[in-house]
């Protein structure tokens, strides 16, 4: 552009000084050419000038934004969905239109949980739930059922919001929120999750604590060394957050670790109040003692690819929760179990497990109601097959024995069930 205005120039210039007036006007129109060419190279420098500006401001911005701390920065996110089939033989129901019934159900449960670390001081934790189909277990009529992971309930929840903060003059975490108080008592390494390991209720957790659901809480873990450590939890009782004084579950445990065998294992000893009204079995008018009990949860590794787990509890036979539709309590239950890893048989993220136990109803409620009041029996086998890093396959049976404690209207027999779970993580 710039070589063009200089050759005009010099073409005017020529045509000046040889032509003189005889091409004035073919010299006017050079000069308007001049001229024009003049303005774009003008306005081609401006526009140059423009896309520099605008282009150090967006550098700018974007250094700004690289640099500007992000509410989203260490957030970890997971997210999982359970699907499980069950079918059973000899259902013993109140509701089954024939006695000892065959049915078959299905269930789901999807969980998404949001967890952020706070440099070195704390964590915040969220988890929202939801579910659909209760299976087989409104078939049964058992004192410990069948599916723990059945949740009849589309609508999605806030099952979790806490904080967590580590202390740092002592060896202690402080949790506050909505929290889950099974988190803190009862927990076990091969017995204590229903979408990866048992379905049956009584093998997640003790059918003799009266936990509170999710609700307002404080929980506190000291760990003064690697081989001991204490939890403590106090929750509101009926989980309403209303009078949270009036209804308290408070509980605690302790776990030693004491590597028998040059293995891991856990010893756990706990104990539990739950101060909402109880009805007395012998003094139906007694509706303000409290309910309690302790218990035990042991697992250990034996072998390199072989655990086992045992657990006991029990509580106050004499009292009830007040309102509650279950028309019974139990005052012992005691589980045990083993699991194989299956680097046995080349597989290496398999497993194959069993548990047995039972459930002991309480000699109050037997002796109130004048009822055989037998103790249920549950053995349970599942094998964990895992198709990729998303999705598990878990085929389950579970045989109980003297259901209800042989006091069901419908039958009396042996119930067997049968189940696959479908576990996917993303």
């Amino acid at each position: 552009m710039k070589k063009s205005i200089v050759c005009l120039s010099f073409l005017l210039v020529f045509s000046l000084y040889f032509g003189r007036g005889a091409y004035a006007d073919e010299i006017a129109e050079l000069k308007a050419q001049v001229k024009a060419l003049q303005a774009r190279v003008e306005a081609l420098e401006a526009s140059q000038e423009t896309v520099q500006a605008k282009q150090t401001k967006t550098d700018e911005r974007i250094t700004k934004i690289k640099t500007m701390p992000s509410i989203l920065e260490g957030i970890n996110i997971s997210a999982g969905a359970t699907f499980v089939v069950q079918g059973t033989h000899n259902a013993n129901g109140d509701n089954l239109d024939r006695d000892r019934e065959d049915a078959g159900d299905a269930s789901y449960s999807i969980g998404l949980g949001f967890e952020k670390e706070f440099e070195d001081y704390g964590k915040a934790v969220i988890t929202l739930e939801a579910g659909g189909g209760a299976g087989v277990e409104d078939e049964l009529k058992l004192f410990s059922n069948v599916n723990a992971d059945a949740d009849n309930d589309e609508n999605i929840r806030l099952t979790e919001a806490f904080y967590e903060h580590y202390l740092k003059d002592l060896p202690l975490t402080l949790a506050f929120g909505k929290i889950d108080v099974k988190g803190y008592i009862d927990t076990n390494d091969y017995a204590n999750d229903e979408c990866t390991q048992f379905f049956g209720r009584m093998f997640k957790n003790s059918a003799t604590i009266e936990f509170a659901d999710n609700g307002p809480g404080i929980g506190f873990t000291l760990k003064p060394a690697d081989f001991v450590d204490a939890n403590l939890v106090l929750a509101d009782a009926d989980s309403d957050w209303e009078d949270m004084f009036d209804n308290i579950f408070l509980a605690g445990q302790v776990s030693l670790r004491p590597n028998l065998f040059n293995r891991d294992g856990n010893y756990r000893i706990l104990a539990w109040i739950n101060d909402q009204a109880h009805t007395g079995w012998s003094d139906s008018s007694s509706t303000k003692d409290n309910g309690y009990g302790f218990g035990i949860s042991f697992d250990q590794g034996i072998a390199d690819n072989l655990g086992a787990f045992i657990r006991y509890g029990w509580q106050d036979p004499g009292q009830r929760l007040s309102g509650l539709d279950d028309d019974f309590s139990l005052e012992h239950s005691w589980s045990a179990g083993l699991q194989f890893n299956g680097n046995i048989w080349d597989r290496d993220k398999d497993v194959f497990a069993l548990a047995i136990g039972q459930v002991i109803p309480s000699s109050d409620y037997k002796n109130a109601g004048d009822l055989n009041a037998k103790n249920e029996g549950h053995f349970e086998v599942y094998y964990s097959y895992v198709v990729n890093d998303y999705l598990t396959l878990s085929p389950d049976i579970q045989v109980i024995w003297n259901p209800y404690g042989k006091d069901a209207t419908t039958g009396d027999d042996a119930i067997i069930v049968g189940g696959l779970r479908g576990q996917v993580d993303f």
